[in-house]
């Protein structure tokens, strides 16, 4: 097929962007939607409600990676992001425009849950058929620069709603706030989906799917590619941790160094601002010396560095020391993340790339990324030790290494290639 065009990437990304968005913007306001759908006499009862609400989408991610993940596989990568992007859409913006409690009563929760379930059930089917689709319309010496785009744009949402969500603190009232201005930032969201949805109607299909049984041809099973979704599963379930983490440090800031919100939310803009900007160098780097060299060599410099920031932090909580450590881990953790996921999805045939790519991203999200900040924030308060988070994550970086070493190099060329992109 012909290269896509530099609009039809951003189509193509564009959900994972939305996804990490959605994330922040629920867990910047998770108090303000407790209060609108959740109430209670007790305030603490009201926001436990609201966070389980939005626990419940990860329950769905692994549905929808077997559903819409399989989809791309079956008919085709378009058909399967047009679906996936579809019902994302329609989730954002039912949480946004949905009446309070106050309103219409016990239908709101009930609703509300109801678009969470929908969300998660598009999120878990989103990244498969997408990274599929990049890898297979990139120029094969530019497949790492195409795919880790995913992770860029997940910085691109980080940041902005970082950014939105200072903004609106600092120009509304707390009652209007309250009231209202939580549904602002998730309506910022639901602008795009109608431009999104246009641009993926326009795009070329890479993937003919086809049975086995229309191509003539015996099914191989599973069986072959256990061994790379398991070393897969086991990087992608490292990665998750790392970054969940890495967002968690804004509570980690606030809570336990008893530092300014606006402090705290600047190390949001940086991680972002960071998964932005060098994901793609990353990517690139990965297609001139190989995925291996490019993952491990960020994510030892990750293992060996993690506790020692967090121990300066702890004993110099300055907004110097908490934003120059926040860069440096965030800088190892983006080079090292984008090839993760370029290797995995190489190392898969076609044939199942979708599917068994979206299932196993969708595990990883939803067992590791689902409890990481509950786990951080209890091993704190159990142990007493500041530096709790900084262990955990440097275990998970460790494993995550031990499986770099398992994997084999899936790079087909390694020699440079310019930064581009067709432009029509």
């Amino acid at each position: 097929m012909s290269r896509i065009a530099r609009r039809q990437i951003a189509a193509v990304v564009i959900g994972n962007a939305l996804e990490f968005y959605d994330f922040l913007t629920y867990a910047f306001f998770a108090v303000h939607i407790g209060h609108a759908f959740f109430p209670a006499r007790n305030p603490s009862s009201s926001l436990l409600l609201s966070l389980a609400t939005f626990g419940a989408g990860f329950l769905m991610r692994p549905v929808g990676g077997v559903v819409i993940g399989r989809m791309g596989d079956r008919v085709g990568r378009k058909p399967a992001m047009l679906l996936s992007f579809s019902c994302m859409g329609m989730a954002m913006t039912g949480l946004a425009l949905m009446p309070t409690y106050a309103s219409i009563g016990i239908a709101a929760p009930i609703l509300v849950i109801m678009f969470r379930l929908l969300q998660g059930f598009a999120l878990g089917g989103e990244v498969g058929p997408t990274t599929a689709y990049l890898m297979e319309a990139a120029p094969r010496e530019k497949r790492g620069l195409y795919a880790s785009l995913q992770y860029s744009t997940q910085g691109f949402a980080v940041m902005t709603a970082g950014l939105i969500g200072v903004l609106l603190a600092r120009i509304l009232d707390p009652q209007a706030l309250d009231a209202w201005g939580w549904r602002v930032a998730f309506l910022v969201g639901t602008l795009i989906v109608p431009f999104g949805l246009l641009i993926r109607r326009s795009l070329p299909e890479t993937y003919e799917g086809r049975s086995p049984s229309q191509t003539g041809l015996p099914s191989p099973g599973v069986r072959p590619h256990l061994r790379i979704a398991a070393l897969g599963a086991v990087m992608l379930a490292s990665g998750t941790i790392a970054t969940y983490v890495m967002d968690y440090m804004t509570t980690f800031a606030t809570v336990t160094l008893h530092m300014r919100s606006d402090v705290a939310f600047g190390t949001t803009v940086i991680v972002g601002l960071i998964d932005l900007c060098l994901a793609p160098v990353g990517g690139w780097l990965s297609d001139r010396y190989g995925r291996k060299p490019m993952m491990m060599i960020p994510w030892l410099s990750l293992f060996l560095l993690v506790v020692p920031a967090f121990a300066v932090i702890t004993r110099f909580p300055t907004p110097a020391t908490l934003f120059t450590a926040t860069a440096v881990l965030s800088l190892m953790n983006t080079l090292g993340s984008a090839p993760v996921l370029v290797s995995l999805t190489e190392a898969l045939p076609v044939s199942v790339r979708s599917g068994a790519l979206a299932i196993t991203y969708a595990l990883a999200i939803s067992i590791f990324g689902g409890t990481a900040q509950f786990i951080v924030a209890s091993l704190i308060v159990v142990t007493g030790n500041p530096l709790a988070p900084a262990w955990y994550m440097m275990g998970a970086v460790g494993i995550g290494v031990a499986a770099m070493v398992a994997t084999r190099e899936t790079a087909p060329v390694k020699t440079a290639a310019p930064l581009e992109f067709v432009t029509t």
